[in-house]
């Protein structure tokens, strides 16, 4: 055997594509030779030569199967970190979205002033209304297009991202998503990417890069993943390092998207595992609460525990009492 196995590799493929029978019509050829030219049939002991055609046959099928395994799992292995940290994310992006708002307690003096603030802006608001309201609202667009920060922006595609002519990317205020569409099947040994705390390099070995360059933000290596689908798509998660800003391009050579116009999908509690849905359900329902000016599930239950001790107590004078 050859000691470096594709040695050979380039005469075979050339040898291959004059064959229009496929690999039977290659092995026909391969094998008239060895009889015509050779004694490989001839030359040893009865049956020598079967055995070296099934031990040859059977080590490299054995080998071919074990690269198959190997990309299969890693494969496999790829997609379950994925979706882990999908999940992770995206529960921790639940919980963070729906933080109920702190309460704070304000002396009486104080809650009056508020009670006259917000009577005085709900006239003002009445006063304005009517066919200038309209007006307003059609003037919002005009004045966001005369903003020459946003002149020459593109509009964000449907993931709060931008479709580019080799690539698309999407995100949420946690990570970006990037898709690579490949022209041929690969292996992921066959790419190269390499993800760094604020660059990024993508493309095939021995191919000029689809993607070179800073990143539009920092990222967390360590939470960055790749992975090639069906050989034909890269897929390229990065783990934001600041959670709380949307990015307005991939990479700083890429044009730029309108941040003003990103509109985040509404989360689905039905992907929730049964606590995490929980908590989340309570925080929405306290700040529906807070919204309506209503208790909280907590204040509810401190107000019917003093309900409950009032009614205990009918002898005691709560008149002059104050509950926060």
């Amino acid at each position: 055997m050859a000691s470096d196995p594709e040695k050979f590799d380039s005469m075979l493929l050339a040898m291959a594509q004059q064959h229009e029978g496929g690999v039977k019509d290659l092995l026909n050829t391969i094998v008239s030779f060895l009889s015509r030219k050779t004694d490989f049939f001839t030359g040893g002991k009865k049956g020598e030569w079967e055995l070296v055609v099934k031990d040859t046959f059977y080590a490299h099928a054995k080998k071919a199967q074990e690269e198959a395994d190997r990309i299969k799992k890693e494969k496999e292995e790829a997609d379950q970190r994925l979706k882990d940290i999908q999940r992770r994310k995206e529960q921790e992006r639940l919980a963070q979205d729906f933080e109920p708002a702190s309460v704070t307690e304000v002396t009486e003096e104080e809650a009056t002033k508020m009670q006259e603030d917000i009577d005085k802006d709900k006239k003002t608001t009445e006063v304005g209304s009517g066919d200038g309201g309209a007006d307003a609202e059609a003037d919002g667009p005009a004045d966001e297009e005369e903003d020459p920060k946003e002149k020459g922006k593109l509009k964000p595609n449907a993931g709060n991202g931008c479709d580019l002519e080799n690539y698309r990317w999407t995100q949420t205020l946690e990570e970006v998503e990037l898709r690579v569409p490949l022209r041929q099947v690969l292996r992921p040994r066959d790419l190269n990417v390499v993800i760094s705390k604020r660059h990024l390099k993508v493309g095939i070995k021995g191919q000029p890069p689809i993607i070179d360059g800073d990143l539009d933000a920092d990222v967390k290596i360590e939470e960055s993943t790749w992975v090639l689908q069906d050989g034909r798509t890269l897929l390229v998660n990065l783990e934001k390092v600041n959670k709380m800003n949307w990015w307005g391009r991939l990479v700083t050579t890429d044009p730029e998207i309108s941040t003003r116009k990103i509109n985040p999908e509404p989360s689905k509690l039905s992907d929730l595992d049964g606590e995490t849905r929980g908590l989340v359900e309570k925080m929405m329902y306290d700040q529906r609460q807070k919204e309506m000016g209503l208790p909280t599930s907590d204040e509810q239950k401190k107000q019917d525990v003093l309900k409950k001790f009032m009614e205990q107590h009918p002898e005691m004078d709560f008149s002059k009492c104050k509950f926060n």
